[in-house]
């Protein structure tokens, strides 16, 4: 998900995995600098971490002005998880 933002410090792409519940399970954010942050049920970080209540659907997020979601694949996500990680990714 993009958000539109003039806030330096906040990231500018969302991306997240949600459980069937809506609950985030692991999340990677990117920032303006090129910054690439992850989270998950063990770890989080400063800046990344997540969201202690269910997020909304896409459809319902795209009625906000400065986010932009789109649904992506599995292995679209998995590729940004390694790219957090700094290792490269096996998924097709």
């Amino acid at each position: 998900m993009q958000w539109q933002h003039n806030f330096p410090e906040e990231p500018v792409e969302l991306y997240s995995e949600v459980d069937d519940e809506g609950y985030e399970t692991r999340k990677v954010q990117v920032f303006r600098d090129g910054r690439l942050e992850r989270a998950d049920t063990d770890t989080e970080t400063r800046m990344t971490g997540l969201s202690e209540v269910p997020i909304d659907p896409p459809e319902e997020i795209g009625l906000q002005d400065n986010f932009s979601p789109s649904v992506i694949s599995r292995a679209e996500f998995e590729r940004m998880w390694s790219q957090a990680d700094g290792t490269p990714s096996t998924a097709d």
